[in-house]
């Protein structure tokens, strides 16, 4: 009998992780893997290039560039999961009322939802954050709203094809209140495709994060975040310094791949029949060609 769980055979799930796992080392022990300040600035040590002295170089202030991808880690994903976790508190919700009431509210909500989501992201983000403020929570709000609607109408979608089954009649007859059906009956059975939208929603904000920074919309210098750094060396790539932008943009890179393959391992976890199904498949022995015994 194999004892290892079912999304731990698959690759995929090992690497994402593995990176994750990677990602909390460098979160929780980023001063003591950091060679230097990430915030201290060296003139003389100006676009150093990789080097036994600093691993990664250092960027046109004289930062260490490794130091600062460390601490990066931090930055990104506190404004990446707590921007997710704040759209998926409050669209896991709005969703769910939307899809069980019908009428105006609901479909003012949808128009509004369109509007939103009609807007450019980067366009409708750098207006946010130019009225709120290049803070990290700002970025995290402005963030947070962009994301809402997705889990709002993930969750309508799931509700819409589940109020009219059999069991929510059946717990109506029996003298439910609204609030027992929508959030006892519907919300378990509705919730798997917004919990496995958490983990892709979290490397799209980190990429968003990063493009925010990158344009200059999101934190400020000396800041150190993914993007600003991609940004900052962008300039001088032309030039040859292609340490500067490159390593930041591989820490992109890793923790949205990160993310892409854990929504696997979510879907399998709160899939168990799929998984089932998958590796009973796996285990079934290959087909004889016709004519053919074992």
């Amino acid at each position: 009998m194999n004892i290892v769980p079912i999304p731990l055979r698959r690759p995929a799930a090992v690497i994402g992780l593995s990176l994750l796992l990677l990602q909390m080392v460098a979160i929780v022990f980023a001063p003591l893997l950091s060679p230097y300040d990430p915030t201290h600035a060296d003139p003389l040590a100006s676009l150093m290039p990789p080097s036994a002295t600093h691993w990664f170089g250092t960027d046109i202030n004289g930062m260490d560039v490794l130091s600062r991808i460390i601490y990066a880690t931090r930055i990104n994903l506190l404004i990446s999961v707590s921007s997710v976790l704040l759209a998926f508190v409050v669209g896991v919700p709005l969703g769910l009322l939307i899809g069980y009431y019908r009428g105006l509210p609901s479909n003012l909500a949808m128009r509004l939802f369109d509007f939103v989501q009609a807007f450019p992201i980067f366009v409708l983000g750098m207006a946010l954050v130019s009225v709120m403020g290049q803070e990290i929570w700002n970025v995290a709000i402005v963030l947070a709203i962009l994301f809402i609607p997705i889990f709002a109408r993930l969750i309508r979608a799931e509700v819409l094809s589940l109020r009219e089954r059999p069991f929510v009649a059946a717990a109506r007859c029996s003298g439910a209140t609204d609030i027992d059906i929508m959030f006892r009956h519907l919300l378990p059975n509705a919730l798997m495709p917004a919990m496995v939208q958490v983990s892709i929603s979290i490397g799209m904000a980190i990429l968003l994060t990063a493009g925010l920074s990158f344009i200059g919309a999101g934190v400020r210098m000396p800041v150190p975040e993914w993007g600003l750094m991609v940004s900052s060396g962008a300039q001088q790539m032309i030039l040859g310094v292609w340490w500067v932008s490159l390593f930041p943009g591989l820490a992109i890179v890793i923790a949205v791949l990160c993310f892409a393959l854990l929504g696997d391992v979510v879907r399998d976890l709160l899939d168990p029949t799929k998984a089932s199904r998958s590796d009973k498949k796996a285990e079934e022995p290959p087909a004889l060609p016709i004519g053919e015994t074992r």
